[in-house]
């Protein structure tokens, strides 16, 4: 089940009923009714699969009640291994099986060796990236005394499903979210309107904003070659707005959908496009996973504490693994070395250069251009499907060439939808400028509401169902 489907229009408000009418003031019966509304909400896409969260879930479970009693750090070491091998695995298997296959087979093929190696039809499960991390931050925290283990399998049960997040985050950590799960909870009026006013934002931003973006976009990526240089630039500006837009605004749905039962979950985005140097556009960017592995990779490789040498190939090595987190295809190991050797860069230049000084506006924003050009660079290897229409569309963009008339940066979609991706492009930079939440008399926050709601449903009608750009992942 998508946000911007029509079952979800359904089962929300039928979940939130239940939710808060028969299980008022009963914590467990509430767990238990949110445990069973995300299992519903997850197996509508393909039942077979929760098989898996509930592998993950119940070895996670008693492997962290056992390493929370064992005074053996033999044993803890070999309970720890045993859940990074069993979550590790399973997502190795289900993601990335085909692609070192394939891979390997590429390769022998250019030693002059020929391998028919046996590949496998492999469905790859909605959120298993996501819950996989979760769970897996859940063992490491209690292997490492920072969190006690949870003697309640039902709320770490409805904490590993929790369906607002599970499927596209953000990636909650459980000294978070499950004490969440674990205290009384009651109906507040206020929050439940923060969280609609946080749904319709975040329903803007994907079916206003970045699904008409999407329609520009994908005839562009779908026709390089029939481009020219313009057209390229504005297909690139327009799929990282989209990109940032799809999944800003299902991270800000989860947080309002949250809200609604009671729940705060983290902010997953803080405005990256005005980021001033690429080491804060990732304090920005998908903060749940930048912070996951900053947390559970790069400080226990040693972080900055060890030589400059070894910090830079740390750095490095954890945005290789990032670009490998989104997606079996060299396209993101790609695109996570990019933003690798940004990186490393910015670290050598602030080095030599560092200023105690402030910096100016005008420097402020050159550097905000700067870095949000590098990122836009690096997104062509994300957006496309191979490495060879990576660097077509890289080598049109560099020839400079220009429509000879306007009506060419339609795209063979007309200059209509050209306007509205405009027009979105306004909507979100007003988003930017104004605070998330504006404070609105009744009256004005009655008629704001349905007036978003009437907009939300008309263009739902116009675009259908597409799904979200982090569900692949």
């Amino acid at each position: 089940m998508i946000f911007n489907s029509s079952g979800f229009l359904l089962f929300l408000p039928l979940t939130f009923l239940v939710y808060w009418v028969i299980g008022s003031r009963q914590r467990n019966l509430q767990n238990i009714l949110i445990l069973l509304a995300s299992y519903v909400f997850y197996g509508w896409w393909d039942w077979r699969f929760l098989s898996l969260i509930g592998i993950s879930t119940l070895a996670d479970f008693f492997i962290s009640l056992n390493l929370s009693t064992s005074d053996s750090a033999r044993k803890r070491k070999g309970l720890l291994w045993l859940s990074l091998l069993l979550n590790l695995g399973l997502l190795g298997f289900f993601k990335y099986y085909n692609f070192f296959v394939d891979s390997l087979q590429a390769a022998l093929i250019q030693l002059g060796m020929n391998l028919h190696p046996w590949t496998l039809e492999i469905i790859l499960p909605v959120g298993i990236s996501f819950y996989t991390f979760q769970t897996l931050s859940y063992t490491l925290d209690i292997y490492h005394k920072k969190i006690i283990p949870t003697k309640d399998l039902i709320s770490f049960a409805a904490f590993v499903a929790f369906f607002p997040q599970l499927v596209a985050g953000p990636i909650e950590r459980a000294k978070h979210l499950l004490p969440q799960f674990e205290r009384e909870r009651h109906f507040d009026l206020a929050e439940a309107i923060r969280g609609i006013s946080m749904i319709l934002y975040g329903f803007v931003k994907k079916v206003v904003i970045a699904d008409r973006l999407a329609i520009y976009v994908d005839s562009v990526f779908g026709a390089v070659e029939a481009q020219n240089s313009l057209s390229l630039s504005i297909g690139l500006i327009f799929f990282s707005l989209q990109i940032y837009c799809d999944f800003s605004g299902y991270s800000l749905i989860a947080r309002g959908v949250a809200k609604l039962f009671g729940f705060e979950i983290m902010i997953n985005f803080n405005k990256p496009y005005l980021a001033s140097s690429i080491t804060q556009f990732w304090r920005r960017w998908h903060i749940s996973l930048s912070t996951w592995f900053r947390d559970y990779v790069y400080i226990p490789l040693g972080g900055n504490r060890i030589s400059l040498p070894r910090t830079y190939v740390n750095i490095f090595l954890v945005f290789l693994l990032s670009g490998l987190w989104h997606g079996a295809n060299w396209t993101f190991v790609i695109w996570g070395a990019l933003h690798g050797v940004y990186q490393l860069i910015y670290l050598s230049y602030a080095k030599l250069v560092a200023s105690p000084r402030k910096e100016s506006w005008a420097r402020t924003i050159g550097n905000t251009l700067l870095v949000y050009t590098a990122v836009c660079l690096a997104w062509v290897f994300f957006r496309v499907d191979s490495l060879p229409d990576a660097m077509l569309y890289l080598q049109k963009l560099g020839e400079g060439t220009l429509p000879t008339n306007l009506m060419q940066l339609s795209a063979e979609k007309g200059p209509f939808n050209l306007f509205l991706s405009v027009v979105g492009i306004g909507i979100l930079l007003a988003s930017y400028l104004l605070p998330d939440q504006l404070k609105f008399r009744k009256p004005i926050q009655h008629v704001l509401f349905a007036s978003i709601s009437i907009i939300i449903i008309i263009t739902l009608g116009i675009n259908g169902e597409p799904t979200f750009i982090y569900f692949q992942f």
